[in-house]
């Protein structure tokens, strides 16, 4: 008979952050296509595009300042608006993708279709 054990928060984390360095490895910003760095809390979503040649942030956005009513679907999708529309305004169009170790649905899918709903290619 199988026993199923709840993985702890800290062998959660730690899996994340091995996927994280695994990624990290393979993706580059640079100035001309930087780096979309997306980062999830419980409560909050967070944006960054990263020039990693010059170790430099172009800009961020988080959620900080939206409804804290909405869903959190919701606010990823906002996010990614709003950093779309910021990342077009300072004619930068193409990007490439660093989901930080999550994995590919739910409010990290919902903040990339905006995203590239808004204008970014990646």
């Amino acid at each position: 008979m199988k026993v199923l054990i709840k993985k702890s928060y800290a062998e959660r984390l730690s899996a994340r952050l091995a996927k994280k360095v695994r990624i990290r490895k393979k993706i580059k910003g640079t100035a001309e296509q930087p780096r979309l760095c997306f980062y999830r809390s419980l409560s909050n979503v967070y944006a960054q595009l990263i020039d990693d040649v010059n170790h430099k942030t172009i800009l961020s956005v988080s959620s900080l300042g939206l409804d804290k009513k909405a869903s959190l679907k919701n606010m990823a999708t906002e996010v990614g608006k709003l950093v779309a529309q910021k990342a077009v305004a300072a004619k930068i169009t193409n990007v490439v993708f660093d989901r930080n170790g999550f994995i590919y649905h739910g409010r990290v899918k919902a903040f990339a279709d905006a995203a590239r709903e808004n204008g970014l290619k990646f």
